[in-house]
């Protein structure tokens, strides 16, 4: 990876697309769990791989994962997103039938997995910011400790502490059927 970074930061398109291609799926849905919207969501990651196009130049390890600084940038336009008042409460059709109900995918199943997921997802919201964050990079990415540290700002023993009261959070948000 750091070759490719140090080919991309020098102009090398080619090197570029490999980095987005590796790191593509990470900050899509690093940006979908936390808007809800997958059209919302590839706006952001789009903004978020363009801006990083732009200060790639100015790109400087310091002992982060190029992939961490993606997801810095990611984070900081979901917050500007939400802080510019331009989200708002609608669902498109497509958004509604997300999940095939077609072949193995059995309707009743589909809605109750969609069912579960909504439930856990309003309880992940009702966290404080720093401990639904710290949940999504653990546990919908599989960042580990380190990781989740870096891009939070924090140290791992912060994040453990952060991570173990939004579990228990959690664990009281939600009905005992479901754990």
């Amino acid at each position: 990876m750091r070759s490719l970074v140090l080919r991309a930061k020098t102009g090398d398109s080619e090197a570029f697309g490999m980095l987005y291609d590796h790191y593509l799926e990470l900050v899509y849905r690093y940006v979908y769990f936390r808007v809800g919207s997958h059209a919302l969501a590839e706006d952001l990651t789009s903004e978020t791989f363009l801006r990083a196009l732009r200060g790639i130049a100015e790109f400087t390890w310091q002992g982060r994962d190029f992939g961490a600084w993606l997801v810095t940038i990611a984070r900081n336009l979901v917050t500007d997103h939400y802080k510019s008042g331009r989200n708002r409460l609608e669902v498109t059709t497509a958004e509604i039938l997300d999940t095939p109900l077609d072949g193995p995918h059995i309707p009743e199943n589909a809605v109750v997995t969609n069912m579960v997921n909504e439930r856990v997802m309003q309880a992940i919201k009702q966290l404080g910011a720093e401990q639904q964050e710290c949940v999504i990079l653990r546990f919908l990415h599989g960042m580990s400790l380190a990781e989740t540290a870096k891009i939070m700002g924090k140290k791992s023993g912060a994040i453990k502490a952060l991570q173990f009261r939004a579990i228990r959070a959690l664990a009281r948000a939600l009905p005992d059927d479901l754990g």
